[in-house]
Parts: C-alpha cells; structure tokens; sequence
C-alpha cells in the first residue's frame, strides 16, 4: 500500500535556549530532523510532508529537496492540529506520522509498524520505560487491547503508575484519518488538540490497535534540551561505534569517537582515541589513525599511517601513505604510494607522487611533485599572486633544498636540485642545479649594536 509521511516539525524548542530551532540542533553533525529525513526515505514514501512553524524559514532553506513539501502550523495547537495541516496534501492509503526533533528512530522498527496497519487497524508504537514521566500512558482492556492514550499532564495516580508510554508515532488508514481529526476537542490540561485522542476513537469505531515497540528504547528519545541533545549524540555515537567494531576495527576507546557523516572500513583497521570522521570517508584494509586526527571527505587507501593531530580534509593516502604528525591535508591533497609528509606540512591541491617526502615545516599548494622527490624543511611553493593561482611542477628525484621559495608558475625537470635558502623563478633543467640566493659576505671586525647606556 502507497505512503505518506507526516514530519511534525513546527515546535520552538523553548528549553534549548537557542535562535536555532528545535529540529536544526546537530546530532552527529546533521541536524536532527535531516536524520528523520533519511530515516523517511528509507521507506520509499509516495510523500514527505514537512510541517513547520517557529522557524520555519530557516528549516525550509536547510532542507528545502524536491521530495519534500512543507506545510506551515502558523499556530501552534497541538500535534492533531499539526497533522490536520498536512491533510490537504495526502493522497497515499496509509500516513506515517513521525517527529522531527526524534532523530535515531530506525527504518526497520518503522517497517514493523507498518505491516501492521491496515484498512481495520491502527499501528502504534509504545516503549516500556523506568520512568515514563511525560509520556503519554498506554491504557489497556482487561483483554490487553489499547483503548486509550492519556497524556501525562491529564492523568490520574493510577494511570502514571503504568509504564508504557506512547512515542507519538504511529500509522494509519489514510482514509479514517480526516474524519478523527475533525473530531478533535482540546478540552484538556493543556488547551491542544491532542493527536493521541485519535486513538479512542478508532476503538470505538471498532478498529484493532496494534502496538509494536524499538529494539532499543533510545530509538524514540527526542531532544527537548541540551541535556537530552547529549545524550543523543553519544548514544549514535556509541552505536556507530559498535557497528564499526562488528566490522573488524579496532577502536582504542569507543566513547572517545565521533562519527558525523558515512565510513566505509576494510579489514584490520586501528583508529585511536578523539578521533572525528566526517562527511565521506574510506578506509581501506590495514590503515592506522593516530590520535586527535579529524578525516573528512577522504580517502584512505591500504595500509595508509595517520599520525597523531593531523586534519585532513577532501585528500586521499595512497598504498603504505603516511602524514602527520600534525599535518594538514587540504581538498586536492593527494599522497602517492608510499609517500610522505611529516609534522607541520601543509598540502593544498598537491600531489605527491610515489615514494615522494616532505618531511616537515612546508607549504605545498597547486603543485605536482614527480616520485622519489624529497622537499626541504620550510619550502613553500609561492602559488598565489594576488589574483590567480599559478601551478608548481617538478619531476622525478627533484631535490628541493631547506627553505626554498618556488615562485609559480615554474617547471623542475627530472633530477632538479635547488640550494638551500633559494627562491626559484625560472624553470630549472632536468638534473641542473639552481641557486637563488645573495652570494654570502664576511666582515671582518664587526662590531654588535649595544644597548644604550641608562641615564642616572
């Protein structure tokens, strides 16, 4: 049966404190309803319907995509009157209704749920918790069938005293679903046309109410403040962890590793602690990550070293590559087989080619280095005139010497060798030697500046 998908996203989220609204705030550096998002289109939905209000503007542009429509709450009163904003723009046989600011529900506990509705059924999802202080109270028949949702601001002793609590989640026949909104009443504590009303009165239209409940309890979480925003993210955290580790990675300290984006691992990976993956990255069989290293958008090919403190970023190690420590690898940053940066080396739009080294203190931008190259410590290729970007190329065992400037655009043939303290600005002949540099002169007798004498 076809889908829609409701995402009930209007709230301000007063208790975060924030400009940013609710469902903007960062779990694993997306947004909270970004991973709602991905979750719903996991379910291939004939639509997604996005309802907004406090913010709505800035929810719009983070995630304005042609699959989505977005329908404005100008009023906030209650989740059913959320969902009755929605109403004009269904169209499929069964709605799914989600929240935006619950980010780790999972695509597979939603398919449960799914299967259980139907024309004559009604799915809802439940949690059996501790404490379900603020949930809203699941109410069963002596026969053990839901008959009703109590919300916990309008429940007697005995009602809080139960400990399934509904997350708010559930699907529907879309075809029933106009008729129960339109039956609403906020008569209650709070003044809000309640969504959970609905359930009783598909009970007393004589639907079945199915439940079906998460694996894990934290699925249905949703982040109200910082407090709870923290304890979300460590929790993706330490799944991500976990799923990593099912994979053959070694991780020093899975609390001590942050994942914002997608990782794809091989065999026989060692990643140490305070490590940051983000956006896309690969790696490949046999890498090692030092510590406090931040990898996004890379890739890390076999047997690849990332020493301690080193950020790369959009760069990509080839075969038994290594850097760092402390070496930044900027977009473009590439690393032939077997090749070399050390502490404080900085690539941008460089490649090194195989066996290559720089082995510290340089900058290397909008280069191409040739294998077996060694570049001095404190070279740095002048690429930038104020206006354009000039390339820096060099062949084959080019030696470039200790602190030497290569003002591009400018050419160093197979077998090239510049003096140490030189600044290149002509090309340099395959297997030349290039000196650039004030010829020295010793003075005799010379005598130091000395401090002057202080007045009495």
């Amino acid at each position: 049966m076809s889908l829609d998908i409701v995402i009930l996203a209007a709230g301000q989220g007063t208790r975060m404190r924030s400009a940013l609204p609710k469902v903007l705030h960062p779990v694993a550096g997306q947004s909270m309803l970004g991973h709602v998002l991905d979750t719903a289109r996991q379910l291939l939905p004939k639509g997604i319907h996005v309802v907004i209000g406090h913010g709505a503007e800035q929810v719009r542009a983070r995630h304005a995509a042609d699959d989505i429509a977005f329908v404005l709450q100008a009023e906030q009163l209650g989740t059913g009157h959320a969902v009755a904003q929605a109403l004009p723009g269904l169209s499929a046989e069964r709605v799914l209704i989600l929240y935006g600011d619950v980010p780790l529900i999972q695509a597979e506990t939603l398919k449960r749920l799914l299967d259980k509705v139907g024309p004559e059924q009604l799915a809802l999802l439940t949690v059996e918790l501790d404490d379900p202080t603020g949930y809203g109270r699941i109410i069963r028949d002596a026969a053990g069938r839901v008959t009703a949702i109590v919300e916990h601001k309008d429940a007697s002793p005995e009602q809080r005293a139960i400990r399934e609590g509904n997350t708010g989640i559930l699907a529907v026949p879309a075809e029933r679903l106009a008729g129960w909104l339109g039956r609403l009443s906020n008569d209650n504590a709070q003044g809000e046309y309640y969504l959970t009303d609905v359930i009783a009165m598909a009970v007393a239209d004589g639907l079945t109410i199915e439940t079906v409940q998460p694996d894990d309890p934290m699925e249905v979480q949703g982040a109200n403040d910082r407090i709870q925003l923290a304890e979300l993210e460590r929790h993706y955290q330490l799944r991500a962890a976990r799923r990593l580790m099912a994979q053959g990675v070694t991780l020093r300290d899975p609390a001590r590793f942050d994942l914002r984006g997608e990782v794809t691992v091989g065999r026989d990976v060692l990643i140490d602690v305070n490590v940051i993956l983000e956006g896309r990255v690969v790696i490949e069989d046999g890498v090692q990550i030092g510590p406090n290293c931040v990898i996004k958008d890379s890739t890390l090919r076999k047997g690849a070293i990332v020493k301690a403190n080193s950020h790369l970023e959009g760069a990509e190690l080839g075969e038994g590559a290594d850097c760092g420590p402390f070496a930044r690898l900027r977009p473009g940053a590439v690393l032939g087989r077997q090749a070399h940066v050390g502490n404080f080396v900085e690539l941008k739009n460089a490649v090194l080619g195989e066996g290559a080294k720089a082995g510290h203190l340089s900058y290397l931008g909008d280069a191409e280095i040739g294998a077996r190259s060694n570049i001095g410590a404190g070279t740095i290729t002048c690429n930038y005139d104020g206006a354009n970007k000039h390339r820096t190329i060099m062949g084959e065992d080019v030696f470039i010497g200790s602190n030497s400037a290569l003002v591009a655009p400018v050419t160093l043939g197979a077998g090239a060798t510049t003096g140490a303290g030189s600044t290149i600005t002509q090309d340099v002949p395959a297997g030349s030697l290039a000196v650039g540099r004030a010829r020295q002169r010793n003075i005799e007798g010379w005598q130091r500046p000395r401090k002057a004498e202080k007045k009495s």
